[in-house]
């Protein structure tokens, strides 16, 4: 198929090129084939499908860079408590009684709420990950999907760990670059305060054997911290760089509560921290210090974290956040500019996920994930500065038209790929029967 995005402006995410007004993007099958404020250059483009006018602005698809997505199943079902609290008492039990049919619906729910608010990337943390797997196929999203190569379990005599390598390398070879190149798969670490030393050395080693990368929590909270310094001697990032973690590429969750020194070590060691303003602020755990780690050089993304401690997956909200909560924290309106929070929401979310060279800027040769912003709206007139509009006015349902790998998965804000309904009245079911 082909698509011809016709005198629209273009938030490029390409930071040497950012915007480029009144602009002609052209795809072919799933590759952007041309970027070009010249309307001669698509004179002889022939296109099945044409989205033309001042009506809309075209950006990356947003990326999510840490959540679980099939906790949607649990939104609002624990609220205002501490993380260990909500964590261990409420949280862990629900999810014991969670059938692999439940992740999926959980799953497919997630991906229609991630579609409709304009993401078309994300990285998830969850078991029963083939389950996952199977609604991305399904959904045309593209995705890092981690799984546990030692899995844990809660017992009278603490926690268990379970050996999974042969499960996650069949789910490996099943799942890796399929659905079109679409999925990617990594080792799931939960974090250094449930997992020990060893579990976390042998998780490192056997990733790196997969070549592969890994998706951990680190140094969520305060008490995260002194437990992690407790039990290893030195806090939970230290004892992830003993453990050979950052030897392999790192999707690392929250980092809120992070030294000088830790920050330094991410930078030297490339991690990728993915900043949840919105889960940190719900859940109280704090404000990560961004600005110092962008200042580093670190690459820096976005994650909503799952629904049941955000409770939503509108990443623009996050993107709003991102660019608010560090002026506000800091009282310096200069921080965490609307064109740093939006890099953080694209390019820099695909680079943490692997994908940076297929997604993450519309640029020729790129994949096409691609999303149209309905500008024809009241909180977005006027239209001053496509920047600002985006990182401070924009919502999610103001997403009309979502493109993933070239194809229309929405399109004037009607999902294309998923039975909604049905989806809403499975995830209904599975409610009512873990809560009974």
């Amino acid at each position: 198929m082909k698509i011809l995005l016709k005198n629209m402006d273009v938030i490029s995410s390409d930071t040497d090129n950012m915007l480029l007004k009144n602009a002609y993007v052209a795809i072919t099958d799933d590759i952007i084939t041309t970027v070009s404020t010249r309307e001669e250059d698509v004179a002889n483009f022939e296109p099945d499908k044409v989205f033309q006018g001042t009506k809309f602005l075209a950006m990356p698809g947003l990326v999510n860079a840490h959540t679980h997505t099939p906790m949607t199943i649990l939104r609002n079902y624990a609220d205002d408590l501490a993380l260990e609290d909500w964590l261990f008492n409420h949280i862990f039990p629900a999810e014991a009684k969670l059938t692999p049919e439940d992740i999926y619906w959980g799953s497919m729910l997630a991906m229609a709420e991630m579609i409709r608010t304009g993401t078309t990337s994300f990285a998830d943390m969850y078991y029963f990950t083939d389950e996952t797997a199977k609604a991305v196929e399904e959904s045309g999203m593209r995705a890092t999907l981690s799984k546990s190569a030692y899995a844990f379990e809660f017992g009278s005599e603490g926690v268990k760990f379970i050996d999974q390598r042969e499960d996650y390398k069949a789910f490996h070879t099943k799942w890796n670059h399929a659905a079109e190149g679409r999925i990617k798969t990594y080792v799931l670490i939960h974090s250094p305060y449930i997992y020990d030393m060893e579990s976390m050395t042998n998780s490192a080693s056997f990733a790196k054997e997969m070549n592969t990368g890994i998706h951990i929590h680190i140094l969520e909270t305060m008490k995260e911290v002194r437990d992690t310094t407790a039990k290893y001697g030195k806090d939970g990032a230290s004892a992830c760089l003993d453990a050979g973690v950052y030897d392999v590429p790192v999707l690392a969750a929250h980092c809120v509560h992070v030294s000088e020194a830790n920050i330094q070590m991410f930078a030297d060691k490339k991690v990728n921290v993915i900043h949840n303003p919105s889960s940190n602020l719900k859940l109280g755990s704090g404000i990560a210090p961004i600005p110092a780690m962008l200042e580093a050089g670190i690459n820096v993304a976005l994650g909503t974290d799952g629904t049941a401690s955000n409770n939503n997956l509108n990443m623009f909200e996050e993107l709003h956040l991102a660019s608010l909560i560090h002026k506000g924290a800091a009282q310096d309106p200069l921080l965490v500019s609307a064109k740093e929070a939006i890099l953080m929401a694209t390019v820099n979310g695909a680079k943490a996920l692997g994908f940076e060279k297929e997604v993450g800027t519309i640029a020729v040769g790129k994949k096409a994930d691609i999303i149209l912003i309905d500008l024809d709206k009241i909180h977005l007139t006027p239209y001053n500065n496509p920047l600002s509009t985006l990182a401070y006015s924009v919502q999610g349902s103001d997403v009309d038209t979502v493109i993933i790998n070239g194809k229309i998965v929405m399109e004037n804000c009607e999902i294309k790929t998923l039975d909604i309904e049905r989806i809403k009245k499975e995830v209904t079911k599975i409610l009512h029967r873990i809560s009974s």
